[in-house]
C-alpha cells in the first residue's frame, strides 16, 4: 500500500523548490522592474492563459479525468488505460490548438475584456497585447503538463509532477538576468521566459511517461465511453472552476481602474500567499485526489473518511501558524524579497495591506483543497460548482463595498472572506454526505491549536521589531532576522503543542496504515 505521508513529504518537498525559486524569481522582477506600468501589463499578459491553465486542465480536466483513471487502473487492463490516455491526449490537444489561435489572434479583446482600465493608456495596453501573444501558447503546453501530472499522480510518481514548474521559474531568472538587455522594451523578456517555460516543462515529463508506458499517442477515434464520460464530468467542472477564475479576472478588472502598480501589489502579495496554499494545500490535493478516488473505486467508505480527517487535520495543523505568521511578518517578508532596486518603500506598504488582506483567508484557501478533491472523488462536481457560484456572488459584493473604503487591499480581503465562505460550505455539505464521518477529538484539537498561537504570537511580536526598522536593515541581516524569526515562531509553536499532548507521528502513522 502506498506510503502517503512518503509522498505528501516527497511533494512538499519538491514544491517547496519551485515555491523558493518563485520567490527568487519574483525578487529579480521586482529589482529590475519594480511596480509599475510594466510590470502591471506583464502580471496581466502572464494572468490570463493561467487562468485559462486552470479552467481547461489543471483545475476541470484534472477533477474529470483523475477519478475515471482511477477507476480505469483498478478494474480495466493496462491496454485499455492507455488507449482511454490516448484519446484523452487527443481530444485535449486538439481543443488546446484551437484556444491557443484564439488567444493569439484575439489577444486585443481579451485585454478590454479583463483589464479595461489599461485602454486609456496606450503605451500600457499595446505592451499588454503584445507580450500576450507570445505568453498565450503556454496554456497548450502547460495544459498537456497537467495532463501528464494526473497520470504520473495516479501511478505513485508524485515528485515528478511537484517538481516541473522549477523550469519555468529557471526560465524567469535565467531571462530576466542574462537576456532582458537584448530587448528595446527589456520586459518582453518575461513574455519569451514564461513560452520556454512552457516547452521545458513538456519536455521534462515526457521520459518518466514512457517509463510507466502511457506516452500518449495519437488516437482520433475519440468514440470511447470513457472519453464521454470524462466529457461530461468536465461540463460542470469547468463552471465550478471557471467560477473561481472569473472571482480572479473580475479582481483584476477591479485593480486596472486603480492606481498604477495595483495589479504589481496584488500579485506580489499573492504570491507570498500562495507559498503555503501551494507546498502544503495543492500537496494535499495531490495525493488524496488519487487515493480517494481509489477507495470510492474499491467502496471503502472508512479508508474515505480516514483520509479526509487526516487531510482536514494536518490543514488546519500547519496552515494556522503559516495564516498568522503571514499577517505579523508580512513587512518583513516584503521587505526581505522584494525590497530592492526599481521596488520602492510605497510599494512595500501597498503590498503590505494585500498581504494582510489576504492571510485572512489562507486557512479556508488550504482546507478547500481537501474538500474539494472530496467531492470529486464520488464524481459529485454539481455541489462544488453550486457553492462556488454563491461564493462568486459574495465576493463581488464585498468587493463593492470594501473597494472604496481600502483601495486594492478590499479586493485581498473580498477574495480571503469568500474562500471562508466556500470552505465553510464545502464542509458542511461533505458532512451530511453518509459516506464520510467526522472522528471525535476535534473540539479537544482546536484548543491546542489556539493556545499554541497564543504562544507564538507573543514570541513574534516580542522579537519582530518596529516594520519601519525593516526598511532600512542590509540584505543579509533582514534574511538573517526574518530567518531567525520564522524559526523561533515555528519552535514556539510545535514545543506549545508538543506540551500540550500533541503528536506529530500520530499523522505519520495513519498515513503510512493506509
Amino acid at each position: 500500500m502506498m506510503n502517503l505521508s512518503k509522498a505528501l513529504a516527497g511533494v512538499g518537498g519538491m514544491t517547496t523548490v519551485s515555491r523558493v525559486l518563485g520567490f527568487l524569481r519574483d525578487s529579480i522582477i521586482a529589482r529590475i522592474f519594480g511596480a509599475g506600468m510594466v510590470t502591471d501589463a506583464f502580471f496581466v499578459a502572464f494572468k490570463i492563459p493561467n487562468l485559462l491553465r486552470r479552467i481547461s486542465a489543471e483545475g476541470a480536466f484534472t477533477q474529470a479525468f483523475v477519478p475515471i483513471l482511477a477507476e480505469y487502473k483498478s478494474s480495466r487492463s493496462p491496454k485499455e488505460t492507455a488507449i482511454l490516455i490516448n484519446k484523452v491526449a487527443t481530444l485535449l490537444g486538439i481543443f488546446l490548438i484551437i484556444v491557443t489561435l484564439l488567444g493569439i489572434f484575439g489577444a486585443p479583446w481579451l485585454i478590454y475584456i479583463s483589464a479595461p482600465g489599461f485602454a486609456s493608456d496606450p503605451e500600457k495596453f499595446n505592451l499588454t497585447v503584445d507580450m500576450l501573444q507570445i505568453t498565450f501558447p503556454y496554456i497548450f503546453f502547460v495544459s498537456l503538463v497537467s495532463m501528464a501530472g494526473g497520470i504520473l499522480n495516479s501511478y505513485g510518481k508524485f515528485i515528478v509532477p511537484a517538481f516541473t514548474p522549477v523550469w519555468l521559474n529557471i526560465s524567469f531568472i535565467a531571462s530576466a538576468l542574462f537576456f532582458a538587455d537584448f530587448f528595446s522594451q527589456p520586459v518582453m523578456v518575461l513574455a519569451w521566459a514564461v513560452f520556454i517555460g512552457g516547452i521545458l516543462q513538456l519536455l521534462f515529463q515526457i521520459p518518466f511517461l514512457k517509463q510507466i508506458g502511457f506516452l500518449p499517442k495519437l488516437d482520433f477515434k475519440i468514440n470511447d465511453p470513457g472519453v464521454w464520460r470524462i466529457t461530461k464530468l468536465m461540463g460542470p467542472a469547468i463552471l465550478g472552476v471557471s467560477i473561481t477564475q472569473i472571482s480572479l479576472l473580475i479582481n483584476t478588472i477591479f485593480a486596472s481602474f486603480l492606481a498604477v502598480g495595483s495589479v504589481s501589489w496584488l500579485y506580489y502579495a499573492d504570491r507570498l500567499m500562495e507559498f503555503p496554499v501551494g507546498v502544503l494545500g495543492v500537496a494535499l490535493s495531490t495525493i488524496l485526489l488519487p487515493s480517494l478516488s481509489g477507495s470510492i473505486s474499491k467502496n471503502n467508505s472508512k479508508e474515505y473518511s480516514s483520509l479526509v480527517n487526516w487531510g482536514l487535520r494536518l490543514s488546519i495543523l500547519l496552515s494556522a501558524p503559516a495564516a498568522l505568521g503571514l499577517y505579523i511578518l508580512a513587512a518583513p517578508l516584503i521587505a526581505t524579497l522584494f525590497y530592492y532596486g526599481a521596488f520602492s518603500e510605497h510599494d512595500v506598504l501597498m503590498t503590505q495591506y494585500a498581504l494582510t488582506a489576504y492571510s485572512i483567508g489562507l486557512i479556508a484557501l488550504v482546507l478547500i483543497k481537501v474538500l474539494a478533491p472530496a467531492f470529486y472523488a464520488q464524481k459529485n462536481i454539481k455541489t462544488p460548482v453550486k457553492i462556488a457560484i454563491f461564493t462568486l456572488f459574495c465576493t463581488q459584493l464585498m468587493n463593492m463595498i470594501f473597494i472604496g473604503f481600502i483601495g486594492h487591499a478590499g479586493l485581498a480581503l473580498a477574495i480571503a472572506i469568500g474562500a471562508c465562505i466556500n470552505a465553510g460550505l464545502l464542509f458542511y455539505h461533505l458532512k451530511k454526505n453518509k459516506i464520510f464521518v467526522l472522528e471525535k477529538g476535534w473540539i479537544l484539537f482546536f484548543i491546542k491549536i489556539i493556545l499554541g498561537l497564543v504562544a507564538m504570537t507573543t514570541l513574534l511580536l516580542f522579537l519582530k521589531g518596529p516594520d519601519s526598522n525593516w526598511l532600512v536593515y542590509s540584505a543579509w541581516e533582514k534574511v538573517f532576522r526574518l530567518g531567525f524569526l520564522t524559526l523561533a515562531g515555528a519552535l514556539s509553536y510545535f514545543v506549545a503543542l508538543r506540551i500540550l499532548g500533541v503528536d506529530l507521528r500520530t499523522f505519520t502513522k495513519r498515513l503510512s496504515n493506509q
